[in-house]
Protein backbone atom coordinates (compact mmCIF):
# COMPACT_ATOMS: atom_id res chain seq x y z
CA UNK A 1 0.00 0.00 0.00
CA UNK A 2 1.38 3.58 -1.10
CA UNK A 3 0.41 6.98 0.35
CA UNK A 4 -0.84 7.79 -3.41
CA UNK A 5 -3.02 6.22 -5.90
CA UNK A 6 -1.03 6.72 -8.60
CA UNK A 7 2.28 4.48 -9.47
CA UNK A 8 5.16 7.12 -11.07
CA UNK A 9 5.65 6.05 -14.70
CA UNK A 10 9.22 5.14 -15.56
CA UNK A 11 9.39 6.10 -19.38
CA UNK A 12 12.63 5.31 -20.24
CA UNK A 13 12.42 7.05 -23.58
CA UNK A 14 13.19 3.82 -25.44
CA UNK A 15 11.89 2.03 -28.27
CA UNK A 16 13.41 4.39 -31.81
CA UNK A 17 16.45 3.96 -33.51
CA UNK A 18 19.77 5.78 -32.07
CA UNK A 19 17.95 5.39 -28.60
CA UNK A 20 21.07 4.23 -27.24
CA UNK A 21 22.47 7.36 -28.06
CA UNK A 22 19.90 9.92 -26.49
CA UNK A 23 19.84 7.50 -23.11
CA UNK A 24 22.97 8.72 -22.44
CA UNK A 25 25.39 6.68 -19.77
CA UNK A 26 24.10 3.55 -18.08
CA UNK A 27 22.11 4.37 -15.15
CA UNK A 28 23.00 2.14 -11.94
CA UNK A 29 19.60 0.10 -11.85
CA UNK A 30 20.59 -0.81 -15.89
CA UNK A 31 23.96 -1.70 -14.48
CA UNK A 32 22.48 -3.34 -11.51
CA UNK A 33 19.63 -5.10 -14.05
CA UNK A 34 22.97 -6.46 -16.39
CA UNK A 35 25.07 -7.80 -13.91
CA UNK A 36 21.69 -9.98 -12.29
CA UNK A 37 21.12 -11.38 -15.76
CA UNK A 38 22.89 -14.84 -16.42
CA UNK A 39 24.43 -15.44 -19.93
CA UNK A 40 24.35 -19.20 -19.69
CA UNK A 41 20.50 -19.50 -18.96
CA UNK A 42 19.01 -16.48 -20.65
CA UNK A 43 16.94 -15.66 -17.05
CA UNK A 44 17.15 -12.69 -14.37
CA UNK A 45 18.31 -13.30 -11.08
CA UNK A 46 16.38 -12.85 -8.14
CA UNK A 47 13.31 -12.43 -9.78
CA UNK A 48 11.23 -12.76 -6.90
CA UNK A 49 12.66 -9.55 -5.23
CA UNK A 50 13.63 -7.42 -8.42
CA UNK A 51 11.36 -5.05 -8.18
CA UNK A 52 12.76 -3.73 -4.85
CA UNK A 53 16.17 -4.10 -5.87
CA UNK A 54 15.51 -2.09 -9.41
CA UNK A 55 13.98 0.42 -7.29
CA UNK A 56 16.81 0.52 -4.75
CA UNK A 57 19.09 1.04 -7.20
CA UNK A 58 17.23 4.02 -8.86
CA UNK A 59 17.33 5.98 -5.50
CA UNK A 60 20.56 5.23 -4.59
CA UNK A 61 21.38 6.89 -8.43
CA UNK A 62 19.26 9.78 -6.82
CA UNK A 63 21.32 10.17 -3.23
CA UNK A 64 25.10 9.41 -5.52
CA UNK A 65 23.96 12.22 -7.78
CA UNK A 66 22.47 14.72 -4.72
CA UNK A 67 19.18 14.69 -6.15
CA UNK A 68 17.69 13.29 -2.60
CA UNK A 69 18.03 13.52 1.02
CA UNK A 70 16.90 11.87 4.09
CA UNK A 71 15.18 13.47 6.79
CA UNK A 72 13.53 11.68 10.12
CA UNK A 73 10.19 11.09 10.13
CA UNK A 74 7.11 9.98 13.57
CA UNK A 75 8.40 6.55 14.83
CA UNK A 76 12.04 6.94 14.47
CA UNK A 77 11.36 6.14 10.77
CA UNK A 78 13.11 7.69 7.59
CA UNK A 79 12.11 9.46 4.72
CA UNK A 80 12.93 10.43 1.48
CA UNK A 81 12.72 14.16 -0.09
CA UNK A 82 13.95 16.00 -3.05
CA UNK A 83 16.75 18.53 -3.34
CA UNK A 84 14.94 20.86 -4.84
CA UNK A 85 16.50 22.99 -8.13
CA UNK A 86 18.41 19.79 -9.23
CA UNK A 87 15.89 17.24 -10.81
CA UNK A 88 17.87 14.71 -12.66
CA UNK A 89 17.96 14.42 -16.66
CA UNK A 90 17.08 11.04 -17.02
CA UNK A 91 13.80 9.45 -17.28
CA UNK A 92 13.55 6.82 -15.02
CA UNK A 93 15.01 8.72 -12.41
CA UNK A 94 12.68 11.74 -13.04
CA UNK A 95 10.40 10.15 -12.89
CA UNK A 96 11.25 8.63 -9.36
CA UNK A 97 12.35 12.32 -8.23
CA UNK A 98 8.84 13.57 -9.36
CA UNK A 99 6.92 11.17 -6.71
CA UNK A 100 9.23 11.84 -3.99
CA UNK A 101 8.96 15.64 -4.81
CA UNK A 102 4.75 15.70 -4.21
CA UNK A 103 5.74 15.38 -0.91
CA UNK A 104 8.07 13.77 1.61
CA UNK A 105 7.69 10.13 1.54
CA UNK A 106 8.64 6.88 3.72
CA UNK A 107 11.90 4.85 1.89
CA UNK A 108 9.33 1.46 1.79
CA UNK A 109 6.63 3.54 0.20
CA UNK A 110 8.64 4.90 -2.55
CA UNK A 111 10.39 1.17 -3.52
CA UNK A 112 6.92 -0.06 -3.15
CA UNK A 113 5.20 2.59 -5.55
CA UNK A 114 8.41 3.22 -8.13
CA UNK A 115 9.55 -0.67 -8.64
CA UNK A 116 6.47 -2.32 -10.04
CA UNK A 117 7.46 -0.59 -13.65
CA UNK A 118 11.29 -0.70 -13.82
CA UNK A 119 11.97 -3.84 -15.09
CA UNK A 120 10.41 -3.70 -18.67
CA UNK A 121 11.85 -0.26 -19.63
CA UNK A 122 15.05 -0.80 -17.79
CA UNK A 123 15.59 -4.09 -19.66
CA UNK A 124 14.62 -1.82 -23.22
CA UNK A 125 17.36 0.44 -22.94
CA UNK A 126 19.79 -2.81 -21.88
CA UNK A 127 18.64 -4.33 -25.28
CA UNK A 128 18.90 -0.92 -27.34
CA UNK A 129 22.41 -0.33 -26.06
CA UNK A 130 23.14 -3.98 -27.44
CA UNK A 131 23.62 -5.42 -23.61
CA UNK A 132 21.13 -7.96 -24.02
CA UNK A 133 19.64 -9.42 -27.18
CA UNK A 134 15.94 -10.19 -27.01
CA UNK A 135 14.19 -12.58 -29.18
CA UNK A 136 10.67 -14.32 -29.85
CA UNK A 137 9.99 -17.70 -29.97
CA UNK A 138 6.77 -19.98 -30.94
CA UNK A 139 6.73 -22.28 -27.66
CA UNK A 140 4.46 -25.91 -28.82
CA UNK A 141 3.72 -23.85 -32.00
CA UNK A 142 1.18 -22.05 -30.38
CA UNK A 143 2.52 -19.72 -27.18
CA UNK A 144 4.75 -16.61 -27.95
CA UNK A 145 7.87 -16.88 -25.57
CA UNK A 146 10.44 -14.52 -25.18
CA UNK A 147 13.98 -15.36 -24.93
CA UNK A 148 17.24 -12.86 -23.60
CA UNK A 149 20.60 -13.63 -25.29
CA UNK A 150 24.37 -12.34 -25.30
CA UNK A 151 27.48 -11.76 -23.43
CA UNK A 152 26.59 -8.71 -21.49
CA UNK A 153 28.55 -6.79 -24.90
CA UNK A 154 31.51 -7.16 -22.69
CA UNK A 155 30.47 -4.20 -20.49
CA UNK A 156 28.66 -7.26 -17.64
CA UNK A 157 32.37 -8.77 -17.64
CA UNK A 158 33.52 -5.31 -16.43
CA UNK A 159 31.11 -4.24 -13.94
CA UNK A 160 31.49 -7.95 -12.30
CA UNK A 161 35.05 -7.39 -12.35
CA UNK A 162 34.73 -3.94 -10.62
CA UNK A 163 32.44 -5.65 -7.81
CA UNK A 164 34.92 -8.76 -7.83
CA UNK A 165 37.93 -6.24 -7.40
CA UNK A 166 36.17 -5.13 -3.91
CA UNK A 167 34.91 -7.95 -2.71
CA UNK A 168 37.14 -10.50 -3.33
CA UNK A 169 40.48 -8.49 -3.54
CA UNK A 170 39.37 -5.79 -1.40
CA UNK A 171 39.90 -2.84 -3.55
CA UNK A 172 38.56 0.28 -1.72
CA UNK A 173 35.32 1.11 -4.29
CA UNK A 174 34.28 3.90 -5.82
CA UNK A 175 31.16 5.39 -4.83
CA UNK A 176 29.02 3.54 -7.21
CA UNK A 177 30.50 0.73 -7.67
CA UNK A 178 30.44 0.43 -3.49
CA UNK A 179 26.83 1.39 -4.23
CA UNK A 180 26.32 -1.57 -6.76
CA UNK A 181 27.89 -4.71 -4.78
CA UNK A 182 25.94 -3.42 -1.87
CA UNK A 183 22.65 -3.88 -3.64
CA UNK A 184 23.57 -7.57 -5.31
CA UNK A 185 24.58 -8.39 -1.45
CA UNK A 186 20.91 -7.04 -0.23
CA UNK A 187 19.08 -8.57 -3.54
CA UNK A 188 20.21 -12.03 -1.93
CA UNK A 189 21.65 -12.71 -5.38
CA UNK A 190 25.54 -12.97 -4.50
CA UNK A 191 25.16 -16.65 -4.09
CA UNK A 192 24.69 -17.09 -7.46
CA UNK A 193 28.25 -15.38 -9.03
CA UNK A 194 30.12 -18.18 -7.11
CA UNK A 195 31.62 -18.76 -10.50
CA UNK A 196 33.51 -15.62 -10.42
CA UNK A 197 33.11 -14.18 -6.51
CA UNK A 198 33.77 -17.10 -4.22
CA UNK A 199 30.92 -17.37 -1.45
CA UNK A 200 33.17 -16.63 1.17
CA UNK A 201 33.11 -15.33 4.95
CA UNK A 202 35.42 -12.62 3.91
CA UNK A 203 33.34 -11.53 1.21
CA UNK A 204 30.23 -11.77 3.24
CA UNK A 205 32.00 -10.09 5.71
CA UNK A 206 32.41 -6.92 3.32
CA UNK A 207 29.24 -7.27 1.18
CA UNK A 208 27.74 -6.27 4.77
CA UNK A 209 29.89 -3.64 5.31
CA UNK A 210 28.95 -2.19 2.29
CA UNK A 211 25.29 -2.59 2.83
CA UNK A 212 25.98 -0.27 6.08
CA UNK A 213 27.67 2.20 4.15
CA UNK A 214 31.03 1.14 5.15
CA UNK A 215 32.95 1.93 1.74
CA UNK A 216 36.43 3.11 2.94
CA UNK A 217 38.46 6.38 2.41
CA UNK A 218 38.88 5.91 -1.09
CA UNK A 219 35.05 5.75 -2.14
CA UNK A 220 34.24 9.04 -3.78
CA UNK A 221 31.17 9.97 -1.82
CA UNK A 222 30.33 12.57 0.90
CA UNK A 223 29.10 11.10 4.09
CA UNK A 224 25.43 12.32 3.46
CA UNK A 225 25.72 10.43 0.04
CA UNK A 226 27.26 7.38 1.90
CA UNK A 227 24.05 7.68 4.47
CA UNK A 228 21.12 7.79 1.91
CA UNK A 229 22.32 5.04 -0.01
CA UNK A 230 22.89 2.74 3.48
CA UNK A 231 19.18 3.43 4.20
CA UNK A 232 17.85 2.40 1.21
CA UNK A 233 19.89 -0.48 0.80
CA UNK A 234 19.22 -1.73 3.94
CA UNK A 235 15.17 -0.76 3.20
CA UNK A 236 16.13 -3.45 0.09
CA UNK A 237 16.93 -5.89 2.69
CA UNK A 238 14.10 -5.33 4.72
CA UNK A 239 11.19 -5.71 1.87
CA UNK A 240 13.32 -8.81 0.47
CA UNK A 241 13.19 -10.64 3.11
CA UNK A 242 9.48 -10.72 3.95
CA UNK A 243 8.73 -11.10 0.01
CA UNK A 244 7.60 -15.02 -0.24
CA UNK A 245 10.20 -16.93 -1.68
CA UNK A 246 8.65 -18.22 -5.17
Amino acid sequence: MTEHSDEPSADAETGTPGGAERLGAPTLAEDLLLLLFQPRTGTIAGENTLFYTLAGAVLADLALGDHVRTESGRGGTTRLEPVEEHPPSDGVLRSAWDYVSEKPRGVQTVLAAIGPTLRGPLLDRLVERGDIRRESRKALGLFTTTVLHGDGSGRRARLLEDVRDVLVEGAEPQARVAALAALLSASGTLPQFHREIPWTSPVITRAKELEQGNWGAGAAAEAVTRTVTATVVNNVVIAAAVLPNT
